[in-house]
């Protein structure tokens, strides 16, 4: 295979076309650069792409002997992630034109391995809720999702096969789901994020967008540094609780049905399906996660806000002001809710591989102005679990709308297993 076509492939695919002499890096490369000069006038994904430093990458993958399991693959990188060779502006005007002296611990690991860094993707201003210039790649009138909006939108349009997010709430997952591409967001702390411009410590957690998938396993391999062995799907059905959480209510009518379809098909294929109902104590932790959020970004940012406060837009000065009001006392009690109710979600595991869980409030919204709300996730990420955005269905406007998988803390292996049982029963088919 050779020309445009190349730029529709998976991680897993590319790397391992490369390795047999099918395609080159060179060839790879210039797929996705012709995508993104075809696309990005209207998606406007991309911070940062300068095509002689991408190809000048490719050529010296492909005369060089294999690096690593990502030889040639080209990769995006999300714009709050250091690079040593690319400005990292992290969507604001107070960092145009910085350029990191080092790359982030993530980015070398990458590299290291062989992939080709195509470019920054766009982010929210510091990977907050104020928009980036993105478009929905399925809409252009409509909202990518934030804070990762580049990252998947460049994933979901085919110029890059995986790029990498981060998430303090939903911002992997979201615009993954508006998208209609993978979301993985790892138990807190799978992935290192040294060099990535800091939101909430509590809760950062760097994961991926991609199209297939194997793909996960992959770069996971990369990142945690073991043998790659590919993903392999439960040889059963999978054990599944339904938890439509205490925010059911406000989720829209194509997320609920989306749940409910998808709970009603995979019964139908053999998985075991139960309803789960989370104690009391979870009904708190989106409100909880918010004033985390705001206290620790507040302490994070305190040169921004001291010496830049004029070049932050209103909504993240408002953070910051709740942040910086926040008692903190009050911040310890919400950290000691969150790590209450990450020891009682042991408990809703037990007999269990995984949740079925909403994952949006519904279709990406009209205009850029409102990014979504993170709440369906962010329950999620306030107690550091893993959990997958599949893009499974579509709203009334056929737009995508995703399915949340959650799994047990630190057993992310089984619901990656899980989770490909549940998109082979569901349909979706591979890029790869």
């Amino acid at each position: 295979m050779s020309g445009p076509d190349l730029n529709s492939l998976s991680v897993t695919e590319i790397a391992r076309r490369i390795a047999a002499g099918e395609t080159t890096a060179v060839a790879v490369t210039e797929a996705c650069l012709a995508r993104i000069e075809a696309r990005e006038d209207g998606l406007r994904a991309w911070a940062f792409v300068d095509p002689e430093l991408v190809l000048e990458q490719a050529h010296a993958c492909d005369h060089e002997t294999r690096q690593g399991l990502l030889h040639g693959v080209p990769l995006g990188i999300k714009d709050i992630i250091d690079t040593h060779d690319m400005p990292t502006e992290m969507g604001s005007p107070i960092y145009a034109g910085h350029r990191p002296p080092a790359d982030a611990a993530c980015v070398s690991l990458v590299r290291g391995a062989g992939a080709v860094i195509l470019g920054k993707t766009v982010t929210t201003e510091f990977a907050g809720s104020h928009p980036g210039p993105t478009t929905n790649p399925h809409d252009v009138a409509r909202s990518p999702g934030g804070s990762s909006s580049g990252s998947a939108a460049a994933v979901a349009d085919f110029m890059v096969p995986a790029a990498f997010g981060t998430q303090t709430g939903s911002s992997i997952l979201r615009p993954s789901a508006y998208c209609g591409v993978i979301g993985y967001n790892p138990t807190f702390g799978t992935y290192n994020i040294a060099g990535i411009k800091a939101a909430a410590q509590s809760l950062d957690t760097l994961g991926l967008h991609v199209r297939d998938l194997d793909d996960i396993q992959l770069l996971t391999a990369v990142l945690i540094n073991r043998p790659f062995v590919p993903l392999k799907a439960a040889s059963s059905g999978p054990r599944i609780g339904v938890c439509r959480t205490p925010l059911w209510d406000a989720a829209q009518t194509e997320t609920q049905a989306a749940l409910e379809d998808a709970a009603s098909r995979l019964a139908q294929a053999g998985a075991t399906m139960c309803d789960v109902t989370l104690p009391d104590a979870f009904a708190r932790l989106e409100e909880v996660r918010i004033l985390i959020n705001c206290y620790e970004r507040s302490r994070h940012m305190t040169n921004e806000w001291r010496d830049h406060r004029d070049s932050l837009s209103d909504r993240f000065q408002t953070v910051m002001q709740t942040g910086l009001d926040a008692a903190y006392e009050n911040y310890v009690a919400a950290m000691r809710l969150t790590e209450d109710c990450r020891q009682q979600s042991d408990g809703l595991f037990e007999g269990l591989d995984m949740l079925l869980a909403p994952c949006v409030d519904g279709e990406a919204s009209e205009g850029l102005e409102n990014g979504g709300n993170p709440r369906f996730a962010g329950l999620w990420t306030a107690i550091r679990l893993p959990a997958l955005s599949l893009p499974t269905h579509t709203g009334p406007n056929g737009m995508p709308v995703g399915i949340q998988l959650v799994g047990r803390y630190r057993d992310d292996d089984r619901l990656l297993s899980a989770a490909k049982w549940v998109l082979g029963k569901l349909g979706i088919p591979s890029t790869g």
